[in-house]
């Protein structure tokens, strides 16, 4: 992680300054795992939000929309102010943001207002996690990098599982404002605990480089209008709105002028040469995959059982916990491995783990218990870690010192992006699914059906036994079956999506097998 010349914002190594690095790791893991966590906390209390706030839950998922976009548009511009301020006071400014902002999002009075503090929430976050690992490089002697990654690894992995359940939990039985406000607490003693563990470099100046505006803004645009295309599409008929259409053009137009722009730049925003890299390209394609796996499934398995199976939104969060669990073991496991097996075959093994539980998930029925889906969640839990934790190998090999934090913007890019198009990617199969399989099953449910009239005969029989008369039995039947069918679309909507998860899982595989061999022992920063 350094260079040739003087290290600019480097921190004192813990083991000269006096605190155990590992209490360095502890307080920084535990700020990272508060921002990832609001990634996905906010999801299952959407439909409290909305009930709070008298707006309709589609009004409210733009909190969820406002956070990702300015989460990605800090994220390039991060490295840049790590080394203007130095890591330590960026560090802290962004975590004093994301705290602040997070109170506020507690209190907000009105729809309007949540929205402005979750993007001031997303702005701290975003800058925050990106410095992270260069935090845990400078405390930590190279031999001991990779499980003080692997410790990082668990908040960066763990912590979207954590969120739904947290987040129902908080939502059903106290306020969904304690979503955020439970950050306040946390982030004030993460705050205390980093300034007077971290020790800045006296010695050190801080550099001073041109900032690239032009590429920062062609960057933030790009990436910033991707988000909002992606996680409002669906909803707003994708090009059936001028709006969408809008926001395409512009992303478009800045991906465009952005590509030459930072290729013919010194200094530019993000080196965007790296992605063409086949050892780094592929890491970078491979995170977008992970990401989207992650997310997804972090979303619509909690949505799952809440929809079809009459989970409550604590019970749904819950499902997932067994699969956080074995992630976190997994974690230090893999931070052994690493050490001794090529990343490229830990990759594969992940991938397959990945894939073998979006399989299993497309094996549901009506029946089946909770336990079918935690042990889905727990196969996945065994899969993440031995790709995100070889990415972070791989992805950094054969890279220049002084573009180590070029290369962590990027992944970081990648596995935020990856979420967001994972999410869209699924929430489009779903819709589109659940509207095919309700005109076939709806095909067969026709009056004129023997079998529609023996189930119609059934269940007016049940009404009337539980004291209905004739008539209201008859329309009670009609409606229950109506519903029956709902469901079962709905049923194999998303055994639809776990199918194409799977193949994307799967799609990790050839482009893992293009990777190169690396010198094992050493380690490489950790990726959020």
């Amino acid at each position: 992680m350094s260079g040739g010349g003087t290290r600019t914002d480097a921190l004192v190594p813990a083991g000269a300054a006096g605190p155990n690095p590992w209490l360095i790791a502890v307080v920084v893991a535990v700020a990272t795992f508060m921002e990832v966590l609001d990634t996905t906390i906010a999801n299952v209390a959407l439909p409290y939000i909305a009930g709070g706030m008298g707006v309709s839950e589609d009004e409210a998922s733009w909190v969820v929309t406002t956070y990702l976009v300015s989460n990605a548009i800090i994220l390039t511009a991060s490295s840049f102010l790590a080394r203007l301020l130095g890591r330590k006071r960026f560090f802290l400014m962004c975590l004093a943001l994301f705290t602040a902002s997070s109170v506020l999002c507690g209190f907000a009075w009105n729809l309007n207002s949540l929205l402005l503090f979750r993007i001031l929430q997303g702005l701290g976050g975003g800058g925050m996690v990106p410095v992270s690992q260069s935090i845990l490089a400078d405390a930590f002697p190279p031999a001991k990098r990779g499980q003080a990654f692997a410790l990082f690894g668990v908040a960066v992995v763990v912590a979207p599982v954590v969120g739904p359940t947290l987040g129902g939990w908080l939502s059903d039985n106290v306020s969904w404002h304690w979503c955020f406000l439970i950050n306040g607490p946390v982030g004030l003693l993460a705050m205390v605990a980093i300034a007077i563990v971290l020790r800045e470099s006296q010695a050190a100046e801080r550099q001073r480089a041109a900032f690239d505006l032009l590429g920062f803004v062609l960057v933030a645009t790009f990436l910033g209008s991707l988000e909002v295309m992606l996680d409002r599409g669906l909803e707003d008929d994708w090009f059936g709105s001028s709006f969408i259409i809008r926001v395409a053009i512009v992303c478009a137009v800045a991906f465009v002028l952005m590509i030459p722009w930072e290729m013919t730049r010194r200094n530019p925003m993000i080196d965007v040469r790296m992605v063409a890299s086949r050892q780094f390209g592929a890491c970078f394609l491979v995170m977008l995959a992970t990401g989207a796996i992650l997310l997804a499934t972090t979303q619509f398995l909690p949505q799952l059982v809440q929809q079809d199976f009459g989970y409550t939104a604590t019970w749904a969060g819950l499902v997932l916990s067994p699969g956080g669990l074995v992630t976190m073991l997994m974690m230090f496991v893999v931070g052994r491995l690493s050490g001794k097996v090529q990343p490229k075959y830990l990759i594969i093994a992940g991938a397959i783990m990945a894939a073998l539980s979006m399989y299993d998930l497309t094996r549901v029925y009506g029946d089946v218990g909770f336990w079918f889906f935690a042990t889905s969640r727990m196969l996945l839990g065994i899969g993440l870690p031995l790709i995100f934790l070889s990415i972070m190998t791989a992805s950094y090999d054969g890279i220049p010192p002084d573009k180590t934090d070029q290369a962590s913007a990027l992944i970081n890019a990648a596995r935020n992006t990856g979420g967001s198009i994972g999410v869209s990617l699924a929430v489009n199969v779903l819709a589109h699914r659940e509207q095919f399989h309700q005109m076939r099953l709806a095909e067969h449910a026709i009056p004129s059906s023997v079998q529609f009239q023996n189930t119609l005969q059934q269940v007016t029989s049940y009404f009337t036994a539980h004291g209905s008369s004739l008539a209201q039995a008859q329309q009670q039947a009609v409606a229950w079956i109506g519903q029956a069918v709902q469901t079962q679309a709905t049923l194999l909507a998303y055994v639809d999506v776990y199918w194409v998860l799977m193949l994307v899982s799967l799609a990790a595989i050839p482009l893992a097998l293009t990777l190169r061999k690396v010198k094992l022992g050493g380690t490489a920063p950790a990726a959020h």
